[in-house]
């Protein structure tokens, strides 16, 4: 019986068949050659690696016999078990991929009915069926799992060991076996061979010689330089000889794989045909130099900052400085004057670049000493390198003063001081136990908070209990605390808000990293704020307090308004709403920087504009009246109402009478001089001050007013003679002087932003006409940092920022540009 319909069928299916016969032939070679491969992958890998290169030449044979014998072995194993794959099975296995076996089925044959019409084409259509599902037939993917004839995975360790080579060998390696032994012919026609290599020590950063390559003559290599020689012939054809190695026992000169260091000077020659001489210079590694132009400076927040310069003939590996007491140049005075208890030296690692060149850079070691007990006294600094041979480098030493935190309340320096006597000796416990109690007799005003002043009486209690045998654990933490309630007394709430501030820019830093959502960019923004806000009013507050310190730190701090930081806080806000996160991290770290060296202008804000006069001699006046409040404390120190200002060295030693008269002298001096100071101060009332006509101004008038009516107080006691009657009306004066500054300088400080907010059209003109070097505006005056017009806005402002980058750094490089020009265009660069 005929079937029409089956080559038709078979046509359908050729390509799939086709598939799963190749699929057949790939799942039977695999199951029987995946040793073979594997022992092939893992050889090739070794030889990539350079294996030859390093094992002795036996070790290297005796590999390429088993690599030999393994490929062999595979191959026979493949071979057995390796059976050819026939059209017929893929027939059957495609078939069996189908549903009711349809390729089966048109292969059969009507057994009965042949002859029945009905019969006939219920047969017809059941073929037709068939040939239906035959048609949809895909190709059977082979069974590739080699698990079960590899459980331990042998197969992916040749892989892996194949990608490393890849990775970090060289496939041309390979073809060095060849040099292992040569054929017949060529070791007739070449003779014997050699190959040599100079590996100099990884510290040196030098690259490795192919001594093959270096020409006979003068060899320069530095000492530690591991020398690799392979001979190649026969044995004896080729000898090495050396003097370099200073080698007591050398190996025969005939071997053919030698290794040795070169450790002096000498020679080195290959004897024989082709053979080859050099002179070898051993290189000594000399030892690194530090210097130092010894000019410590500190730091706005009290960190020493100490510059260097170090060099070496190959790299710094590292360095420390060496703090000790300079004995000789101590004011062996008060707290100092005992010996001091054993201390060791303070060690300080110093700084290395993270990357670039090692072997000769300029850094500055910048440490925070403030709380160690050297801090503020002279001491002797030694700068001190070593190389990677551990040979080291000094400087001479530098005599100065180390660094650290300047106080400027008086009970702040107080504190610090009676904590330096601590930790010079405990021995000095009792004496400063009892300048503790003399100091917070009278605690009226003492200080600003409660809570720091308990904190203080807690601290004297545990001094004057413990004074006897104070340990040196108890010491140290007693030492801690004072430098915390210093601190407080110091800054008040300024050192919790500038915390608060830090923490809210990390985080707000994080975000900008991590891509944050819009709701928690709002969140982080709002904190930075508010610790901002604090931040500055403190800091307002405090330069207020402390007006002797502001000026102190004047040349030491950049001045920036707060209108000015809202202005940057809203501009990385709108960045990260944005997207352009790096942008945001460039606005932020400008923003950091602004904040480090942040110095309010009068008033807390404001266009900070120029100061009224009044305001200088409201300061003047101050001070003097701090130092003869004083001079008056002093005088009561002493049991007397005062000291005559021209008393002899020897008028402790007068009659009564005579030292009575010089009493009543001084006494009468320091009324006169308070008089005075109330004069003043009542001739800069009646003058020019901010805020006439507002409420702050009249509120600060009133309490200068309140001021000399305390200063009258006082000048009535000193003449009565009541020393701590006076110095306590001279507190209170101060204390309303104070105040009326204050008032004073918030009602400038509203002035001045009135007076911008009407001129703000012709400032803008001005700053048009008045732009720095690089297009910034200098701000008013001169004194704001940047100006009023964003430079992160615009169009096409990544290509604008890169120029401007690359114009900096052109001009950096010109060598022809004065000094402080470059160091200018380089301190941008850093911050950039």
């Amino acid at each position: 019986m005929t079937r029409p319909e089956a080559p038709e069928v078979m046509r359908h299916i050729r390509w799939p068949l086709r598939l799963t016969w190749a699929g057949l032939w790939a799942e039977r070679l695999s199951r029987a050659f995946w040793p073979l491969w594997t022992v092939l992958l893992l050889a090739l890998s070794a030889l990539a690696f350079g294996a030859q290169d390093v094992l002795p030449l036996e070790a290297a044979w005796a590999g390429l016999v088993a690599i030999a014998l393994g490929s062999l072995a595979a191959l026979v194993f493949g071979f057995r078990r390796f059976r050819r794959p026939r059209r017929a099975e893929a027939l059957a296995r495609l078939d069996a991929s189908l549903p009711g076996q349809p390729l089966s089925a048109l292969s059969d044959d009507l057994a009965i009915g042949g002859s029945d019409p009905a019969a006939l084409a219920v047969w017809q259509a059941h073929r037709a069926r068939m040939a239906a599902r035959a048609a949809t037939a895909r190709p059977v993917r082979p069974a590739l799992d080699l698990a079960p004839r590899d459980p331990f995975g042998l197969r992916f360790l040749a892989l892996t060991a194949l990608v490393m080579a890849l990775m970090f060998g060289s496939l041309w390696r390979v073809a060095s076996v060849t040099g292992l032994g040569a054929n017949p012919a060529e070791a007739m026609m070449n003779g014997p061979s050699w190959e040599a290599w100079a590996q100099p020590p990884l510290h040196t950063g030098k690259p490795a010689l192919y001594l093959n390559d270096q020409p006979a003559g003068t060899l320069e290599l530095p000492r530690g330089t591991r020398v690799q020689v392979r001979l190649y012939g026969e044995v004896g054809a080729l000898t090495l000889s050396e003097t370099v190695s200073a080698a007591t026992t050398p190996p025969p000169a005939s071997d053919l794989a030698q290794n040795f260091e070169v450790l002096q000077d000498g020679a080195l020659a290959i004897n024989g045909t082709g053979g080859r001489e050099w002179q070898v210079v051993a290189l000594k590694d000399r030892a690194p130099t530090i210097t130092s132009d010894g000019k410590i400076t500190r730091e706005r927040d009290g960190k020493m900052k100490l510059p260097f310069a170090a060099e070496d003939d190959f790299a710094i590996a590292g360095g420390t400085a060496t703090v000790t007491l300079d004995m000789a140049a101590l004011d062996r005075r008060y707290g100092l004057e005992i010996e001091p208890e054993s201390r060791p030296a303070l060690v300080l690692d110093l700084p290395l670049p993270i990357s670039g060149n090692r072997a000769k850079f300029e850094d500055a070691l910048i440490e925070d000493v403030s709380q160690h007990a050297y801090a503020n006294l002279p001491v002797q600094v030694r700068l001190e390198v070593k190389d990677a041979q551990g040979q080291t480098g000094a400087a001479a030493p530098l005599s100065l003063i180390l660094p650290g935190k300047r106080f400027f309340d008086p009970l702040a320096a107080a504190i610090i001081e009676l904590r330096r006597d601590l930790l010079w000796n405990r021995a000095n416990a009792p004496r400063s136990a009892q300048i503790f109690k003399a100091i917070t007799h009278l605690p009226d005003d003492l200080t600003r908070d409660e809570k720091t002043f308990a904190r203080l009486k807690t601290a004297i209690a545990r001094l004057d209990k413990a004074k006897g045998t104070l340990t040196p654990e108890a010491r140290d933490d007693l030492a801690k605390e004072l430098w915390e309630i210093a601190l407080l007394v110091e800054e008040g709430d300024l050192a919790s808000a500038r915390e608060r501030l830090d923490r809210a820019q990390e985080r707000l830093n994080e975000a900008i990293r991590n891509g944050a959502d819009p709701a928690e960019i709002q969140a982080l923004m709002d904190e930075l704020r508010a610790a901002t806000d604090d931040y500055m009013r403190l800091l307002a507050q405090e330069m207020e307090r402390n007006p002797d310190g502001a000026e102190a730190d004047a040349g030491e701090q950049m001045e920036v308004t707060g209108d000015q930081i809202q202005e940057m806080m809203d501009e990385i806000q709108r960045l990260m709403e944005e997207g352009k996160m790096a942008e945001a991290a460039q606005a932020m770290a400008m923003l950091q920087q602004l904040l480090q060296n942040l110095q309010m202008t009068e008033g807390g804000g404001g266009s900070g504009g120029p100061q009224m006069p009044g305001m200088k001699g409201l300061q003047e006046t101050l001070r003097d009246q701090q130092g003869l409040s004083d001079e008056a404390f002093r005088n009561l120190q002493k049991g007397a109402p005062s000291e005559a200002p021209n008393e002899g060295e020897g008028g402790g030693q007068q009659q009564d009478g005579q030292a009575q008269n010089g009493q009543e002298e001084g006494a009468q001096s320091l009324a006169d001089r308070q008089q005075q100071l109330r004069d003043r101060l009542d001739g800069l009332n009646q003058g020019p001050l901010p805020g006439a006509g507002t409420e702050r101004g009249s509120e600060g008038r009133e309490a200068l007013d309140e001021a000399e009516r305390r200063m009258q107080e006082a000048e009535r006691a000193l003449r009565e003679g009541d020393l701590s009657g006076a110095l306590d009306r001279q507190a209170e004066a101060m204390d309303a002087m104070r105040d009326g500054m204050r008032a004073l300088g918030e009602a400038q400080a509203e002035a001045d932003r009135q007076e911008a907010e009407g001129e703000g059209g012709e400032r803008l003109a001005e700053r048009e006409t008045a732009r720095d070097p690089l297009g910034r505006e200098p701000g008013d005056n001169g004194r704001r940092i940047g100006s009023d017009r964003n430079l992160l806005q615009g169009q096409d402002v990544e290509r604008r920022a890169q120029d401007l980058l690359n114009e900096i750094r052109r001009r950096a490089g010109e060598q022809n540009r004065s000094d402080s020009e470059r160091d200018y265009l380089k301190r941008l660069l850093d911050l950039f």
